[in-house]
């Protein structure tokens, strides 16, 4: 995304009211869009006289470059307004992009020094000097696609990605990137002929090429390169392997075809988290078996390993539990498995389910009581009590004299003697009959019934049974089957 992306105009321009057009936010905004690089000025608020600012002004240029100038002429600015600044080859229009107190640890922070050496800022810029301006950056993409076209003829192995004209025209920057050195002398010739104007090639890595173009990343959000990063740091594999990071040039890496800047912000703290972690030399031996370490997760503080053999199967132990089977290791112990470190300890056998179930047996013994006996039959336990008996015959008539093999028991516990029937009756008395005599109920006849009729059955058992009449059974008639075609037209003939 560059100037002109907005549809209200590009940042810094004015309208006709004099307005200045853009998102309208003069240098808050933070899209990093028309703003790009920009720095929020938390200290804009701030009502600070003309004379106590501080004079250093910070002015920003095409794809992001930011330089830093004098304001000896005590101009009032404002953030997002046009200057004319000198330099070394003429004059050229920027951007003012912040000032105030934010300049002075920006300085600080780049280790620039508030000398001489600083160019000033010559005037604010007029609408003519807009115009001319204008024009200068509609003529940066044909002559980047010119310039292209003779860097093609002269075969030179190199890459130019943008062209930056001065606004007073009478210079060029080609930005060139390129992983061997270049001979382009004979470039610059045919480039100063070709444009008629004084030429500078610079060489940019492909970091800062990614950064001057945009784009958006795989996170979804502009490039880092291209809206706030400006140090770009050396990034290496072992950023990604130290983070678990799968070593896939692919995902790691950037647009520009490098590893990717964010592999370096979380370093630090895994670099933390990995002082805690023991370090797998070789093999962890085991009783079943050498073990292979598959997984670290640094956080959890949680390793996976995998025997020998069996490595589809991951097993997670803690750190601590690690570090001690290591230190067992190399005392020449090996213990039994990752959950017992002991080997000298006597195995302890696992109760069976039956073992286990033992106390509900015996409580159920104790106070479940007596099952009543099934009379239908169907008891179970009662055909397993006598199926092992065998059949009677083959056992033997039972010898006489023991019909009861445990002793007849007398039976005289519901049964009274006739004295205490008559010694009770006798203490009762009669008993009153108060309830009179019995009506007697007439008895209607019985309608006589006539002859059966032909065809009916008794039903019911005796002599008084109602007759039923007999249903008499009827074939079913079918209707006669559509003749087929092709055969005789008459249907089956009814018996």
């Amino acid at each position: 995304m560059a100037c002109k992306s907005c549809s209200t105009g590009s940042c810094g321009s004015k309208g006709v009211s004099g307005e200045v057009a853009g998102c309208q936010s003069n240098g808050g905004c933070g899209s990093g869009g028309c703003n790009k690089m920009n720095v929020f000025d938390w200290l804009s608020d701030l009502d600070v006289p003309q004379f106590q600012r501080f004079h250093v002004v910070e002015v920003k240029f095409k794809g992001g470059r930011k330089e830093y100038f004098r304001n000896t002429h005590k101009l009032e600015l404002h953030t997002g307004d046009a200057v004319m600044i000198e330099s070394s080859t003429g004059i050229h229009l920027g951007i003012v992009s912040l000032q105030g107190e934010l300049v002075r640890l920006q300085l600080l922070k780049k280790s620039i020094k508030d000398d001489d050496n600083l160019k000033s800022i010559v005037r604010i810029a007029t609408e003519k000097d807009l115009e001319k301006h204008e024009q200068m950056i509609a003529r940066d993409m044909p002559t980047m696609y010119r310039g292209r076209q003779i860097i093609g003829d002269l075969k030179l192995n190199m890459k130019l990605s943008d062209v930056e004209f001065q606004s007073d025209g009478t210079k060029a920057v080609f930005y060139y990137s390129s992983d061997d050195r270049v001979d382009f002398r004979e470039l610059i010739k045919l480039l100063a002929t070709e444009f008629k104007v004084r030429v500078e090639m610079k060489q940019i890595s492909l970091r800062q090429e990614a950064g001057r173009l945009g784009g958006i990343g795989v996170c979804g959000r502009e490039l880092c390169c291209s809206t706030w990063l400006t140090d770009f740091k050396n990034v290496t594999t072992s950023a990604a392997r130290y983070q678990n990071l799968s070593l896939n040039p692919v995902k790691l890496s950037g647009q520009c075809g490098r590893l990717k800047c964010c592999l370096n912000y979380e370093l630090e703290t895994y670099m933390d988290a990995l002082k805690g972690i023991p370090t797998i030399e070789g093999r962890l031996k085991t009783k079943k078996g050498d073990a292979i370490l598959q997984k670290t997760d640094i956080f959890k503080r949680m390793m996976w390993f995998g025997i020998v053999g069996e490595e589809s199967i991951w097993i997670p132990v803690s750190c601590d539990r690690v570090a001690e089977i290591i230190e067992l290791n190399k005392q020449g112990i090996i213990p039994e498995s990752f959950s017992d470190l002991n080997p000298d300890a006597p195995i302890v056998e696992k109760p069976t389910l039956s073992e286990l179930n033992s106390d509900l047996e015996r409580m159920d013994k104790k106070y479940g009581g007596k099952k009543p006996a099934n009379k239908s039959g169907n008891n179970r336990g009662g055909r397993d009590r006598f199926d092992n008996r065998g059949p009677r015959e083959n056992r033997g008539p039972r010898p006489e004299g023991r019909e009861n093999p445990r002793g007849s028991r007398p039976d005289n516990r519901g049964l009274k003697s006739a004295n205490q029937v008559k010694e009770g009756e006798a203490n009762r008395g009669p008993r009153p009959d108060n309830r009179g005599p019995k009506p007697q109920q007439e008895r209607k006849p019985r309608p006589e019934q006539g002859p059966k009729p032909e065809g009916t059955a008794p039903v019911g058992d005796g002599e008084n049974a109602t007759p039923k009449p007999f249903k008499k059974k009827f074939k079913k008639k079918f209707k006669p089957r559509p003749p087929r075609e092709g055969g005789s037209s008459e249907g089956p003939t009814a018996q």
